[in-house]
């Protein structure tokens, strides 16, 4: 029997590779067979290096770095497009790169909030698009793994234009779902707890507001951006071929209180 997580012979662009959750699930992504294109803005963080090195070492698969601004107009569908010409083909696209701006509501600028929305849903929306026109275009089969949020269900606070985005991207999700499931492309998204990145790092250096959090975390702790890492392989790989449409909570419990 084959080994239904095994992603041997699969491209998979991972969008915010070069650090953090998006650097993660590149190298677990990696270990299970598949080659890997980490494009990001920010150069590849030498912990990030040498993980992809250590895991393509294993399988013989390959590794890339590409340099992307996704706040540029076109740039997704560029960015599919060297990704190709990098690889042959992509058959995995995972939208990882994301950003935050706080501020409290009656003060959040039009400009925060538009930075924020065109980084967490409008750059995954036309990578997923650009995307699926691949797949189609070759006659293959592909999947999205969009990064959801736990403020894809709640309010929140100080983040209104985080909220927005993710609150859309869930919607973004169920949407491709939908209309690409016919046509050999499944989309689901996971939706991580209260992760350890540079984006959480106000909320851990705040004491009343990490000890709110971990009192409600039924694990009792904050998750690593390894945490992420197995269930995106896992709807990556053919194990989860009638998985679709779903956004996977990944939090450690916080969403069972």
């Amino acid at each position: 029997m084959s080994n239904p997580f095994d992603l041997s012979g699969k491209v998979a662009l991972i969008t915010g590779g070069a650090q953090g959750i998006g650097a993660a699930i590149a190298a677990k992504v990696a270990e299970a067979g598949a080659s890997v294109i980490c494009a990001d803005f920010a150069p590849m963080a030498a912990e990030s290096t040498a993980a992809m090195d250590a895991a393509v070492a294993k399988t013989g698969a390959k590794w890339w770095y590409l340099k992307a601004n996704l706040t540029e107009k076109g740039a997704p569908a560029r960015v599919i497009d060297e990704a190709v010409k990098l690889a042959g083909k992509v058959d995995l696209l995972g939208n990882v790169a994301g950003t935050i701006r706080r501020a409290p509501f009656l003060e959040h600028t039009e400009e925060d909030f538009d930075f924020v929305m065109q980084i967490n849903l409008y750059a995954p929306m036309y990578l997923s698009q650009a995307f699926c026109r691949h797949v189609v275009g070759r006659n293959g089969k592909g999947k999205i793994i969009n990064i959801c949020s736990m403020l894809s269900y709640q309010g929140g606070i100080l983040v209104p234009g985080y909220t927005a985005s993710k609150h859309g991207i869930a919607g973004i999700t169920k949407l491709i779902a939908n209309e690409m499931g016919t046509k050999g492309i499944n989309c689901n998204g996971i939706a991580p707890g209260y992760i350890a990145t540079a984006n959480t790092a106000p909320i851990r250096a705040d004491a009343d507001r990490n000890k709110a959090i971990l009192d409600r975390i039924p694990l009792g702790r904050w998750g690593e951006p390894e945490d992420l890492a197995g269930t995106a392989v896992f709807l990556f790989a053919e194990a989860s071929d009638y998985l679709n449409g779903t956004v996977v909570n990944v939090d450690g419990g916080w969403q069972a209180r």
